[in-house]
């Protein structure tokens, strides 16, 4: 499992090097984060819902039913937008508020 930045949808907040627990995201001399080694990410998505931009993407590995399937979030206000979009381009949403995503 990895991550991609797509550097046009990127503003360069370091929003998502911030919260990377492995150090793995910089921000580059063109202001656009970006991933040492793929290889090392951990998985963990901490960038994926840190960045307001959806600039990126989580691709899911086979063992948890990915198969190609990419994974994005997209936040307004304080709601996040989480979808998966599989190899056939099919998507499901779900929605969170993040106010409340920590209730228990």
């Amino acid at each position: 499992m990895s991550i991609r930045i797509d550097a046009e949808n990127c503003a360069g907040c370091g929003r998502c090097v911030e919260a990377c627990p492995g150090n793995l995201l910089k921000v580059g001399v063109d202001g656009k984060a970006f991933i040492r080694q793929e290889r090392d990410c951990w998985g963990c998505a901490s960038c994926l819902k840190e960045c307001p931009f959806g600039a990126i993407q989580y691709y899911l590995g086979a063992d948890i039913g990915g198969r190609g399937a990419v994974l994005s979030v997209k936040k307004e206000k304080s709601v996040l937008c989480w979808q998966v979009t599989d190899a056939h381009q099919n998507c499901q949403e779900i929605l969170v508020d993040s106010r409340e995503a920590n209730r228990y």
